[in-house]
């Protein structure tokens, strides 16, 4: 796997924990750690012994684990953009958070502290977010003069619904975990101690499961997602019908019908 500058990633038992680091600047993201985003959830998506990703964000620079998820995108770098750069920045932020809600893998959020703008936003572009007490949510962008720029218009909406979404993003005001799950932006929330050991069993559980299946699932869910229902169930046939060729098919099938645990090994 590569060597990042600003990410740690560690991979046990089919399951790769992506920790976004950047100390100093509360794991804020900056082209850098875009870039390096892209690279390690490529090297993710194409390894077989990888069935969940969890991400999640490291410690600040006081060594506090709770402080911040992901702060935003980064400002300083921003502060200067042209237009045209500001389109770069964001499309070159689309580029990991598709693979995010779209690699084969299933991604879990696991958010501790600040979410806040690219926070949130890369949060949303996971399947499953799961937060600590201490999470706090929020789009801030309009009170700097802006728009969300990594998909918060867009995928917030579409969680939340969009009144909500136009509510947080027109105030800027932030939310804590509480009411995140409340109103369905985030799946559990958890104490923060407990944040990691809930993420890691939510994964564990997902892999035990038929891995290609899941995987053509989630593909099942995002594609239909916006179709009409009559295309969207004929797709979701379609699909149904592929894994019935697989070998986990049978073997899962068999084992329930033999009344034993199936070897589910296809991906």
């Amino acid at each position: 796997m590569g060597n990042f500058k600003n990410l740690i990633l560690n991979v046990e038992d089919e399951i790769a924990t992506l920790t976004i680091s950047r100390p100093a600047a509360l794991n804020a993201l900056n082209s850098e750690t875009l870039d390096e985003l892209n690279v390690a959830l490529t090297e993710i998506e194409a390894r077989d012994d990888i069935k969940v990703v969890i991400l999640t964000g490291g410690p600040d620079k006081k060594d506090n684990p709770f402080k911040s998820f992901v702060a935003g995108a980064d400002i300083s770098e921003m502060v200067n953009f042209t237009a045209a750069e500001a389109r770069e920045f964001g499309m070159k932020a689309s580029v990991p958070f598709f693979k995010l809600m779209n690699m084969r893998q299933v991604t879990i959020a696991a958010v501790n502290g600040f979410a806040l703008g690219g926070g949130c936003e890369i949060a949303m572009a996971c399947d499953i977010r799961i937060a600590s007490e201490n999470a706090s949510f929020g789009q801030p962008e309009t009170g700097l003069g802006i728009i969300p720029g990594f998909g918060g218009t867009q995928r917030l909406a579409r969680l939340v619904g969009m009144g909500r979404a136009k509510e947080l993003i027109f105030t800027c005001d932030s939310i804590d975990a509480a009411e995140a799950y409340r109103i369905g932006l985030v799946n559990k929330v958890v104490s923060t101690d407990e944040l990691m050991p809930t993420a890691v069993a939510m994964a564990k559980k997902i892999a035990s499961k038929g891995s290609y299946a899941v995987s053509i699932a989630k593909a099942a869910i995002n594609n239909g997602y916006d179709m009409d229902i009559k295309n969207a169930v004929e797709m979701e046939a379609n699909l149904f019908g592929i894994t019935c060729s697989t070998h986990d098919k049978k073997e899962g099938m068999s084992a329930f019908l033999e009344r034993r645990a199936a070897d589910l090994t296809d991906f």
